[in-house]
């Protein structure tokens, strides 16, 4: 009985140990103001459950190994595109340029794609770097990152450090200086975008002209409300990370510890722990069902109470990165337009503050 006890006490120990190590800050205060919703629920298409009977199907086969995880993601996203794909190698990183035919190489637009660190790929992700492209005239690069199991996730972060300072340079028809860069993600690639900005700021490389995150994880802590409380309206996560929330969080921030390659609470593993002030102007979109709903929101919050231009636009009941579902369905194609516009307005401003006469000259 007393061997018992000693276990117990250990293990109870041990448990607010990993607690306070591996936990953030309390965030809870950035849960509000929440932003206003683009559309209304019932103005949502009829489209959107041609998505979700694709998702239903996607559930219904779980590989295990992990080569069958990606196929089954490059069969859910991948659409043939009208843009030519080019590959490079950008420094040890395998790249695609994804350049629609009015495209200008030297404005450009790094993208980052998601799949929870474990799964998608360029290809996958095509629909979205095509639309870019051609919607907003930006040459593409989509970088194919080291992901999990084979790799920690820092390694995905170092990747993506590495086609930053690289496209700075280096376009579509070799070595020249950008005009314009932008950096995009969805999901945990919108976790890799912001987390590569914050980076990009702290080692006094040349900022992005803008950055756009689709539903990005911003919190490896897993801390926000909306993990739990959107599970069930959540068809995209929900059935996949619904078993995952139930565990105690020592053993979620174990978890994370061990496939981070850092403390989840890292503020390049988790950019919302980070200083969010001196940062480009970022647009965010996402679903307010969603599970990562409130890691958009916090994060936005947060971002602007220390002093940095944020636009998030919200959709209700879409499901975890809808834009990826285009171009049948409705909202993708609203939702890219408006990364179109926000992208046209950031070049806009890029160009009035280069034409903008010194204090020197004005005097």
């Amino acid at each position: 009985m007393f061997t018992f006890l000693i276990v117990v006490v250990l293990i109870t120990f041990a448990y607010i140990g990993i607690t306070r190590q591996y936990r953030g800050p309390d965030l809870s205060k950035y849960d509000a103001p929440k932003d206003p919703l683009v559309v209304t629920a019932d103005e949502i298409s009829q489209e959107h459950q041609n998505v979700l009977a694709r998702l239903k199907e996607f559930h219904q086969i779980s590989g295990v190994k992990i080569a069958d995880q990606r196929q089954r993601m490059e069969e859910l996203f991948y659409q043939d595109v009208d843009a030519e794909i080019v590959a490079v190698d950008v420094n040890g990183v395998p790249s695609e340029w994804v350049l629609a035919e009015n495209a200008d190489p030297a404005r450009r637009l790094l993208y980052i794609h998601g799949g929870a660190f474990r799964v998608g790929s360029p290809r996958s992700h095509r629909y979205i770097t095509a639309e870019l492209s051609k919607r907003a005239g930006v040459a593409v690069l989509a970088i194919d990152y080291r992901m999990q199991p084979e790799h920690k996730i820092m390694a995905c972060h170092e990747d993506c450090q590495t086609a930053y300072q690289w496209i700075l340079n280096n376009g579509p028809d070799g070595k020249s200086e950008a005009t314009e860069l932008y950096v995009a993600g969805d999901s945990a690639g919108g976790n890799l975008t912001l987390s590569v900005i914050a980076w990009a700021r702290d080692n006094g490389l040349r900022p992005a002209t803008g950055a756009i995150a689709l539903a990005p994880a911003t919190d490896s802590t897993i801390s926000s409300p909306t993990w739990r409380e959107n599970q069930r309206s959540d068809p995209f996560l929900g059935p996949s990370l619904g078993q995952l929330i139930k565990l105690p969080t020592s053993l979620i921030h174990l978890g994370q510890r061990f496939a981070g390659g850092a403390a989840p609470n890292n503020p390049i593993l988790s950019p919302i722990f980070n200083k969010l002030a001196g940062l480009p102007p970022i647009l965010i979109q996402a679903s307010c069902d969603e599970m990562l709903y409130g890691d958009a929101q916090r994060y936005a919050n947060k971002a602007r109470a220390e002093g940095s231009e944020v636009t998030l636009q919200l959709w209700p009941t879409l499901v975890h990165v809808f834009q990826a579902f285009g171009p049948e369905l409705p909202e993708a194609t609203d939702a890219l337009n408006r990364i179109a516009m926000f992208i046209a307005e950031q070049s806009n401003a890029s160009h009035s503050n280069d034409t903008k006469p010194s204090e020197e000259t004005s005097a």
